[in-house]
């Protein structure tokens, strides 16, 4: 299901060709561009590569690590309130009432230890942060997130907890077509009552956007390959 690139997309900024393909893909799959959020991958840029994005518009970030996010964003955030950072790293425990003050969406809750110490940090904090599950949709061992198997008890104890559950994210094998893996996740979804899907990046968006996906992971066909 990949997507030629439209020879008007060459001369185009990075910001704008990306914009530009979301939007084709959304048309071909009957939705509207506006549905889709782009997280542009932030991790180990720096601020001063990040900047240009902001000043283009770009207002929504992915961070990996919450040592990293901490250590760059609250000053661009406080030039930019209308940022938003989106945790898309695996989350340790012990970090997650750190990341509940930094992040406004986690897209990593992956197991029921990581259930109770957010529903900790947001009863501490008194915030609510949406949350995906991560599904390990390929069932790779070397991948983190949720076994397929595992997702509605995950998700009932995320309810339990009374923790706001935004939908599912994940990560689809690489050099496998992505289109089947998306395709499990949007009805893993839909079958367990959720709307928001976190899924494609920047070899794979235009394939999620087709199949549903309402946020978009990319971070290299916006800043080039990352050094880290």
């Amino acid at each position: 299901m990949a997507i030629t690139p439209h020879p008007d997309d060459i001369d185009l900024p990075p910001l704008a060709a990306i914009h530009a393909r979301i939007a084709r893909a959304a048309a071909l799959a009957s939705r509207k561009a506006e549905e889709i959020i782009l997280i542009a991958i932030s991790k180990t840029k720096p601020a001063e590569v990040i900047t240009p994005l902001i000043v283009q518009g770009q207002r929504v970030f992915g961070e990996n690590r919450v040592q990293e996010a901490q250590s760059k964003w609250p000053a661009l955030v406080e030039a930019h309130s209308d940022i938003r950072l989106h945790l898309v790293g695996q989350l340790q425990s012990n970090k997650a009432e750190d990341a509940v003050r930094l992040f406004d969406a986690i897209h990593s809750l992956d197991r029921p230890s990581l259930v109770a110490a957010l529903a900790r940090a947001m009863d501490k904090v008194g915030r609510q942060v949406p949350l995906f599950v991560q599904v390990n949709i390929g069932e790779e061992a070397q991948k983190g997130g949720c076994a397929l198997a595992d997702v509605p008890t995950l998700l009932a104890q995320a309810r339990a907890a009374n923790l706001p559950l935004a939908g599912l994210m994940c990560v689809p094998p690489v050099g496998i077509e992505a289109a089947p893996f998306f395709a499990l996740l949007g009805k893993m979804a839909a079958d367990n009552g959720l709307s928001g899907l976190s899924m494609g990046m920047s070899d794979d968006f235009e394939t999620a956007v087709m199949l549903g996906a309402t946020h978009v992971r990319v971070g290299s066909a916006l800043f080039g390959q990352r050094e880290g």
